[in-house]
């Protein structure tokens, strides 16, 4: 580890081909919306990044970056970067506009909100989510600006929310075993999850324990590069994942391979959930999920075995399986399993959803909601922007939406039901401020777009969600042409609309030293850029699950004082496969491997090794319907259609197509994408969007 430190603060000569061009190294952070949150070196000639390289010294990284971020450089040089501010020439998503100053467009954007909220400041709707995952230049004085405000809260909700909330009445909180400890694991159920494509560094882990004699079995859809990889593959149908884990706990119980000592001392409400469970027959299971009752329980006797061989079992649980209407419900009953066989007991045992609620980040200190002053606005779901974009004011709704303030997102392509989405942005008498590094979806509509800077050019201080390591982001290069941190344009934008207190001025550096207060040491991270959190190896060995009753929740009082079970239970998609004569067929839309949501979608280099956007196929559902490889087709349910190339492929399971995203709507076909099939509904628990359940058709064009 020490030998790089140096490098942080002096140049190095690396290449001795150049001699006279001194090099140094730049430690940072990873900003993307990926779990392995990757400590980064970025090596600097004379002001410029040549390369972006994972830091060997970062026992998560081990020096390896995945191919997206390992071409940060084209990314942050790219010829289509915005560096400049501009302004509106042509009709809303045009993409006309012309070159302003920033002193032109700040106050005029000062001044037009300034107008919006003298009627009503919850007319204005900032909407964000993780185009940057940073504590700092994410929601820190973006969050000052619209408290003082007073403009609608986000309700931020379009990636882990149903998940989050299954595991917070459950376990308590986004908390589970480490990632490093996979490796000691003897089976491994990656449930839900491309690791291989959105999780790296995990399957690295569980690439060590498969060496050591793990099994490794695969819960998804989709039959993935990881599943390819694993022992086994389980493609159960979308949104049946709670009926396979009740399953699961229906043969434990059958079989007494229970951790009985475990579940008395540290779990609530074990009489209720065993008699659920003992409903769920692997054939009840089997006929709800589409796959085999014998592929159920030689799982549940492969997991029940190492309880009984008092070897560690994990599961790794992804968000794949909380995008449907029971993915909260989903999530709990999954959550439920490593406490029946007393699995937390081992360090390598237990689950992983996320690492986030270990961190202990101030958020009080970066948003500072004092300056709400009382005040408690109405909140907007991101998910459901499509629609309220389009709704008038009323009584239930507040007043209609008059203004809204982008950055780090492209809900244009990603949102939900793109198509009302893109109807809403392109209302004339909505004011759209983005904060972009290129003309997106998003960026078209616009009425200013204002150039922001990437990761190479701001401070930022990172969480993890899938490992314990708090990391420093420092910037390796000056800012290019006149992009500025999100920071300093809501800064500069709180000046001009009359914002005097004092944390308008506070400067990034001090945001970074904010995140966690005395909590994590701050030198550390500046000396060696990141900070292992003080945890415990096995953090539920003894119970201490962060509940109100400190014990794993089968039993949810908390939900069943809302009304609601509070067991767990298979609660069926809205849309499930199979149920409509109109719209036969499933459909998910995992991410392309190359691409990290939208982002990375314009670089050519990954776009290459993309291809193209396409549509999964099985072969039964192709030849049904005369389709070929290579066929353009028309995916269409009655929100819309999508134009695509079909891919008759054996990564696609009967009944179920896969729609690979998420490609910029530009750039596809038919000027859409994927998204304009998915619908606005939400999960059952935690307000998350639904897009793995959704119902279409497929048509030879």
């Amino acid at each position: 580890m020490s030998s790089i430190l140096p490098s942080v603060t002096e140049a190095l000569t690396l290449d001795s081909s150049v001699p006279s061009a001194p090099l140094r190294q730049v430690l940072g952070a990873c900003p993307h919306d990926c779990p392995d949150t990757c400590s980064l070196l970025t090596t600097v000639r004379e002001g410029v990044a040549i390369k972006v390289q994972g830091n060997p010294a970062h026992p998560q990284t081990g020096g390896v970056l995945c191919n997206k971020v390992s071409r940060y450089t084209e990314r942050t040089y790219h010829p289509e970067r915005l560096l400049q501010p501009l302004r509106r020439t042509g009709p809303k998503g045009s993409g006309q506009f012309e070159p302003v100053s920033w002193e032109a467009a700040l106050s005029d954007i000062a001044a037009r909100l300034q107008a919006i909220a003298r009627r009503n400041p919850e007319a204005i709707v900032p909407y964000s989510y993780a185009g940057t995952m940073g504590q700092v230049q994410c929601e820190s004085m973006a969050g000052r600006f619209f408290n003082k405000l007073g403009a609608s809260f986000l309700d931020r909700t379009i990636c882990a929310t149903a998940g989050g909330e299954g595991m917070a009445q459950t376990l308590g909180g986004k908390v589970g075993m480490r990632v490093e400890f996979f490796a000691e694991s003897r089976l491994i159920i990656i449930w839900g999850s491309n690791s291989i494509g959105s999780n790296l560094h995990f399957w690295r882990y569980a690439q060590q324990a498969k060496k050591n004699g793990a099994r490794l079995v695969c819960i998804d859809p989709r039959k993935s590069e990881t599943a390819e990889k694993c022992h086994e593959h389980i493609a159960l149908l979308p949104g049946t994942d709670a009926a396979l884990a009740l399953a699961l706990m229906h043969e434990l119980v059958s079989h007494d391979w229970l951790d009985h000592d475990y579940i008395d001392r540290h779990t609530v409400g074990w009489p209720a959930l065993r008699e659920r469970a003992l409903q769920w027959s692997p054939e009840r299971a089997a006929a709800v999920c589409g796959v085999p009752a014998e592929q159920i329980r030689s799982l549940a006797r492969d997991y029940g075995q190492c309880f009984i061989d008092g070897h560690p079992a994990a599961i790794r649980l992804n968000y794949g399986m909380q995008r449907v209407r029971g993915g909260g419900n989903a999530t709990r009953a999954i959550a439920c399993l490593p406490a029946l066989i007393g699995a937390w007991r081992h360090r390598a045992g237990g689950v992983l959803l996320s690492t986030s609620g270990l961190f202990p980040v101030d958020k009080a200190a970066l948003q500072k909601p004092e300056l709400l002053d009382g005040r408690r606005p109405r909140t907007i779901n991101m998910i459901t922007i499509g629609d309220d974009l389009l709704r008038e004011s009323s009584a239930d709704f507040g007043p209609k939406i008059e203004a809204l303030i982008v950055y780090n997102s492209n809900p244009v392509a990603v949102a939900p039901e793109s198509g009302k989405v893109v109807r809403g942005f392109e209302r004339e008498d909505l004011f759209t401020v983005v904060l972009e590094h290129f003309q997106t979806d998003t960026a078209d509509h616009a009425d200013y777009l204002l150039p922001a800077t990437t990761q190479l050019e701001h401070w930022d201080v990172h969480s993890s969600y899938g490992h314990t390591d708090a990391l420093l982001n420092r910037p390796a290069i000056a800012p290019l042409g006149q992009a500025k941190p999100n920071t300093q344009i809501f800064r500069e934008l709180a000046a001009r609309m009359g914002f005097a207190e004092p944390c308008f001025l506070d400067d990034d550096q001090t945001l970074c030293r904010a995140v966690y207060g005395d909590k994590v040491d701050f030198q550390t991270l500046l000396d060696q850029g990141f900070a292992t959190l003080d945890l415990p190896d096995a953090p539920f060995a003894e119970g201490g699950f962060p509940t109100p009753s400190g014990k794993c929740e089968f039993f949810s009082e908390r939900l069943a004082a809302q009304g609601l079970d509070g067991l767990p239970d298979h609660v069926a998609n809205y849309e499930a496969a199979g149920t409509s004569a109109k719209f036969p067929l499933g459909m998910i839309s995992p991410p392309a491997r190359n691409f990290l949501n939208s982002s990375f979608v314009n670089v050519k280099s990954l776009r290459d090794m993309e291809g193209e956007p396409l549509l999964e196929m099985h072969a039964e559902d192709a030849a049904a319907r005369g389709i070929a490889s290579g066929s353009i087709v028309r995916v269409f349910n009655e929100r819309g259609e999508y134009l695509v190339k079909a891919e008759v492929s054996p990564r696609a399971r009967p009944g179920v197509v896969n729609g690979m995203g998420i490609w910029w709507r530009k750039m596809g076909l038919g000027g859409t994408n994927v998204n304009q099939l998915t619908s606005q509904r939400l999960t059952d628990l935690g307000r998350g969007p639904v897009f793995y359940d959704c119902l279409v058709e497929v048509q030879a064009v």
